[in-house]
């Protein structure tokens, strides 16, 4: 989303991309209302159904998906899977719920959900969390993630096989991806450059098996690594 320079100055980069998956109609009214207001955002696609949501994101292809964890025919879990699974470059999926503490999001986050949002949330935390999960550099509300893991993450007997692969570099990225930190944060932290982060972050990502920073952290949880705090 990096704006490009032309000819007579800088290029407006174009507006994120979303989707409104929520079987009621009221809901998605005030959604589309709040990030319509927005004039880098833009609203191409709503979806009562789970089912419907994912031909509609396989139609429009959108930057985020805006998902209720329960809907009609399949849930906002499966219709998740199905979407990350269905697609080469899948869009950030945020998971909408009425309940924070709630097996359904813990279980959307474990299958590749990128972060939650309450539907009671304010519309600056709305427009926010979409604009967040859109730039992919970090993780959505981490103190609601952990509490999620504290409640819902079955721990592993042992840790699984990648903890021990972790290099020390690796395993401090990793703790920092837990707080919420972005790469620059993280580089500033470490007193080293962006490039080497981002480095470290997809090493991460490639031994813990995650598709992106939220399940790598997911899976550290119940691998009981960051369990000691």
């Amino acid at each position: 989303m990096t704006p490009t320079t032309g000819t007579n100055g800088p290029t407006p980069a174009p507006p994120i991309r979303v989707v409104l998956a929520d079987d009621e109609r009221m809901v998605r009214t005030a959604l589309r209302a709040i990030l319509s207001a927005e004039p880098d955002l833009e609203v191409v696609g709503e979806a009562a159904t789970g089912a419907e949501a994912v031909a509609v994101v396989r139609e429009t292809r959108p930057d985020v998906v805006l998902m209720d964890v329960r809907m009609p025919e399949i849930d906002g879990i499966r219709a998740t899977e199905q979407i990350l699974a269905g697609l080469d470059e899948p869009p950030r999926i945020v998971v909408v719920t009425t309940f924070e503490n709630d097996a359904y999001v813990y279980d959307a986050l474990r299958v590749g959900a990128a972060g939650f949002l309450l539907k009671r949330a304010e519309a600056d935390a709305l427009v926010g969390a979409v604009r967040l999960v859109a730039r992919s550099d970090t993780l959505l509300f981490p103190a609601a993630v952990r509490r999620l893991a504290d409640d819902h993450a079955p721990t592993a007997p042992a840790p699984p096989a990648w903890v021990a692969r972790l290099t020390a570099r690796e395993s401090e990225v990793l703790r920092h991806m837990a707080a919420g930190l972005t790469n620059a944060e993280i580089a500033r932290r470490m007193e080293v450059g962006p490039a080497t982060v981002k480095t470290h972050v997809a090493s991460v990502l490639a031994k813990t098996g995650a598709r992106d920073r939220t399940q790598a952290v997911i899976a550290a949880y119940e691998a009981g690594f960051l369990r000691d705090g």
